[in-house]
């Protein structure tokens, strides 16, 4: 057990190393640069965390993290409202954005179906995206899921909920590494995938 000469700072450290990937010695150090900033840039520090969970939204169409109640992606015109990419969470879509090669909308999902974590069909955003598939606002629906077992499972089981909605399904070509995510994949290959995306029927016919 570490022996901390302030509660205060023994707090600090605690609650910094209940984020994903931060051991008690990195929330250490993160915890004593916060105690280097001045008034200012630790009020704006705290201000910023604070307003993430007081100001904001998750788009009332896309499920997008916004700061208003339907994205800037959703609410442009210029963008293809027919075309929806199915993604896993906003970093797939900052990573996709980032090619500059896509001009859908999204659909995220929340995560993947994963019965080993207790994850069903319940648990992620499919009704939403089903209903604008029955309502016909949809052409076609790109998968842009993990490449995983879990990833492929979702991409069935929307397949399947979609396969008579005379609707184009597709999958971004397999040039982004089987399990890699979407936020590690470099621009350019991510932008060929989706450039190149195959039907995903073809996948049953390798």
């Amino acid at each position: 057990m570490e022996n901390y000469s302030s509660k205060l700072l023994e707090n600090a450290v605690q609650e910094l190393s209940r984020l994903p990937g931060i051991g008690k010695r990195t929330a250490l150090r993160l915890a004593l640069q916060i105690l280097r900033f001045s008034k200012s840039e630790a009020t704006g520090f705290t201000a910023a965390i604070s307003a993430l969970h007081t100001d904001i939204h998750y788009c009332s169409s896309c499920h997008n993290i916004s700061d208003t109640p339907v994205c800037p992606i959703c609410s442009d015109p210029r963008r293809d409202h027919r075309v929806i990419c199915v993604v896993q969470d906003i970093r797939d879509i900052i990573a996709i954005e980032n090619t500059r090669q896509y001009a859908g909308i999204y659909h995220v999902l929340g995560g993947v179906i994963s019965p080993m974590e207790g994850i069903g069909t319940e648990d992620l955003n499919f009704q939403t995206l089903f209903k604008k598939i029955e309502d016909g606002q949809i052409d076609e629906l790109i998968m842009a899921l993990p490449s995983t077992i879990e990833g492929d499972t979702t991409n069935y089981y929307i397949y399947k909920n979609t396969i008579d909605k005379n609707i184009k399904v597709s999958v971004i070509a397999r040039g982004v590494s089987i399990g890699d995510e979407l936020e590690y994949t470099d621009e350019i290959t991510l932008g060929r995938s989706l450039i190149n995306r195959m039907p995903f029927e073809a996948l049953f016919s390798r």
